[in-house]
């Protein structure tokens, strides 16, 4: 970072074009990566997967609520991004299980922060919810 942006957060260093025209919002590596952990269940795999490897049966057992098509298509996503690894074991049946690469192991620092502010930020978040819908 330049010296004129010390002490400026990263998402704030870089003027935005006014209007944000949709072709660069739609290209931008950040809103990329935030829609893919964005959705219901990815970010919740790679914390799980952020503990230790667990085979797909495994995962499907321990997340509530998450169909097998809805497990099988988010794990292929985070795998074609390169956050996860599929290795099947040559048993019979065979036995796939599921890890976090080294490239997404990188994102359980970043999503640690974004969930401690989280929790950190709670209370707050609430109340301005009620405030909001006057409840």
């Amino acid at each position: 970072m330049s010296g004129t942006h010390t002490g400026v957060p990263s998402v704030l260093a870089h003027d935005l074009p006014r209007p944000v025209p949709r072709e660069e919002l739609a290209a931008c590596p950040v809103g990329d990566v935030f829609r893919r952990l964005g959705d219901k269940w990815s970010m919740l795999l790679v914390i799980l997967l952020g503990g230790r490897p667990h085979r797909y049966n495994e995962l499907h057992r321990t997340i509530d609520g998450i169909s097998q098509r809805m497990l099988t298509r988010t794990l292929r996503g985070l795998e074609a991004d390169g956050l996860v690894r599929r290795e099947v074991h040559p048993t019979v049946p065979p036995s796939v299980e599921y890890s976090l690469t080294p490239l997404g192991r990188t994102l359980l620092e970043p999503l640690s922060a974004l969930a401690d502010w989280a929790v950190n930020h709670e209370a707050e978040i609430n109340e301005a919810r009620s405030r909001h819908t006057g409840a």
